[in-house]
């Protein structure tokens, strides 16, 4: 291996490993506020990629069909219920307008906007807004809809449902997409020197993004009334409640960053590989390890263990290219052995 060769490899692996570290963050994120495992994490990136790809080809996406029909069923959840309830069925007429504009209206304007909109004509920055704004709705849905009646079940429960949803949204994936892959244009073609090493725009455009995107996310909940509510029902859940934060609204507002965050990982890397209806739960999956190097609790901790990741994957696709997922999930198993061994257990939160 040359200098050359080297270089290449640790562009490739940083630029992976800051994907598999936004990855992280979101599980981490979703986690510490929901105890939820969040396999369908993975989804949300395939979707990401594959809504943009549509949209770049000038095809109306399906998800914007799935948008609607998920909206619907959170409204019947809703309206469920506020009838069960004799206090909140007293102002469901003044509530109605609301949950009607907000699962209903906006996601008939998405499809209004996806079916006549000339979208292979618009701006990249459009195009990336509206698979943005069709996707990232489908998570707080997704959560009033399956996770919200079983909030306060256990860890395992949680887990469950999640292996459940996965297994849905990979049949809805099929559907929608179709079994063929897809990849998105390049945000940028423009090559940069930089001593022997030649630096793509692409990756830059990814590793501004990023980079962007942590520091956001650190001022969000540094400064903010909402993102401080979340830190402290991630501390604290039960202490949470007693304050006042709702969790139900903290655990909405979790998955909606999450989602986010998953499906903007996928528009970054579209470019870079083919992805398919079920090409997002690998890439999830690496971000994964990396949030177990953080326990799950510490985010700085996960993204350097997701950068390592990415380090440790370039790196093996050259040594060993057909073993280079196995060398990846191998690594897990030294991480669980330490943390179990210098890990106090605590007895889950009622």
């Amino acid at each position: 291996m040359d200098a050359n060769i080297f270089a290449v490899l640790v562009q490739d692996g940083i630029t992976t490993g800051a994907i598999y570290a936004l990855l992280s963050l979101a599980l981490v994120l979703i986690f510490s506020v929901t105890r939820v495992i969040f396999l369908p994490q993975g989804e949300f990136v395939a979707y990401g990629a594959l809504t943009l790809a549509a949209i770049q080809a000038g095809q109306s996406p399906l998800t914007v069909w799935l948008l609607l029909v998920m909206g619907v069923a959170t409204l019947l959840a809703e309206l469920s219920a506020n009838l069960r309830d004799a206090e909140r069925r007293l102002g469901l007429p003044k509530l109605l307008p609301k949950l009607l504009g907000k699962y209903v209206l906006f996601p008939l304007a998405m499809m209004a906007l996806a079916y006549y909109l000339p979208l292979a004509a618009l701006p990249m920055v459009a195009q990336i807004a509206l698979a943005l704004a069709i996707v990232v709705p489908l998570a707080p849905l997704m959560y009033r809809i399956a996770y919200q009646p079983l909030a306060h079940a256990s860890v395992l429960v949680l887990l469950i449902v999640s292996v459940g949803v996965h297994l849905a949204m990979v049949g809805l994936g099929l559907v929608m997409f179709g079994p063929e892959g897809s990849n998105t244009k390049p945000f940028s073609d423009a090559q940069f020197q930089l001593g022997e090493m030649l630096i793509s725009g692409q990756s830059i455009a990814v590793l501004v993004t990023v980079i962007a995107l942590i520091i956001a996310i650190y001022f969000y909940f540094e400064r903010t009334l909402s993102g401080k509510a979340l830190r402290a029902t991630a501390v604290n859940r039960l202490g949470a409640r007693l304050v006042g934060i709702g969790t139900n609204q903290a655990g909405k507002l979790a998955f909606t960053l999450g989602g986010g965050i998953g499906a903007l990982c996928g528009i970054l890397i579209a470019p870079f590989t083919i992805i398919n209806y079920e090409s997002g739960f690998l890439i999830a999956l690496k971000g994964f390890v990396g949030a177990i190097f953080g326990g799950l609790a510490s985010y700085p901790l996960a993204a350097a263990g997701s950068v390592g990741v990415g380090l440790l994957e370039s790196f093996s696709s050259f040594w060993a290219s057909s073993f280079k997922d196995l060398i990846v999930f191998t690594v897990i198993i030294p991480v669980l052995l330490w943390r179990s061994l210098t890990s106090t257990h605590v007895d889950e939160e009622a």
